[in-house]
Order: structure tokens, then C-alpha cells, then sequence
């Protein structure tokens, strides 16, 4: 995940890839997401989301009623922490429903805001 990286880095990164295409060559497979800003990653990384993800990653995957069960925490609201870790691939759920968390680790890149001129 970056953190505030700049439009042209993903775009450069896009360009590598096409031309190594191009030249016959198999680039490392490259999936990556993108915040804006450190607020937009907290808003959807709560401690709470977190917890949740630590809770797939231990015990595997599981329904959604079985994953509040685990948590403590309201069925309508695990329900609604997994849509929103869904819609940002943080969470799958298979052909049964069940949600899992499919990476072993997720690596942040944090970008620090340039220095304002006073």
C-alpha cells in the first residue's frame, strides 16, 4: 500500500511494465493500492479492522456471524468492517460466503507531506 504517492510514480511504474510486455518478458506480477493521505488509510485501517484481519489470519476463513462471534462485536457492524476491507481487496470472500484475509503480510509505504514555506 502507498501512501501518498504521486500520480506519476504509478504511472511510470504502468510504463515498466508495458514495455517490458512489448520486449517478450514476464514482469513480476505487481498488485498495489493507493491512498491519497494518511487519513484516507486510517479511515479504512481502524484498530478495529485490524482486529479483524488478525482474527482471519489466525483462525482462517469464516462467516461473517462466526467472525462477529470471534470479534465480540455486532453482527451489522463486522458485516459492514468487511465490506468496506472487500471493496479495497484487503478481504475475499469465496463462493460460500465466507470472508478470509489472503495475505500473510501487508506492507505500508508512507509518504511524509513536503515541508510548507512559511
Amino acid at each position: 500500500m502507498k501512501v501518498g504517492e504521486p500520480l506519476e510514480a504509478n504511472l511510470s511504474r504502468a510504463a515498466r511494465m508495458m514495455e517490458a510486455l512489448e520486449l517478450g518478458e514476464s514482469p513480476a506480477p505487481y498488485f498495489g493500492i493507493g491512498f491519497a493521505d494518511v487519513g484516507q488509510f486510517a479511515a479504512l485501517f481502524t484498530p478495529r479492522r485490524w482486529d479483524l484481519l488478525a482474527v482471519l489470519r489466525e483462525c482462517g476463513p469464516m462467516t461473517v456471524a462466526e467472525l462477529a462471534w470471534r470479534l465480540k462485536r455486532d453482527y451489522k457492524n463486522v458485516h459492514g468492517d468487511v465490506e468496506k476491507l472487500s471493496a479495497w481487496h484487503a478481504v475475499e470472500r469465496d463462493e460460500r460466503g465466507w470472508v478470509s484475509a489472503p495475505y500473510s503480510e501487508i506492507v505500508v509505504d508512507i509518504r511524509l507531506p513536503q515541508g510548507r514555506v512559511a
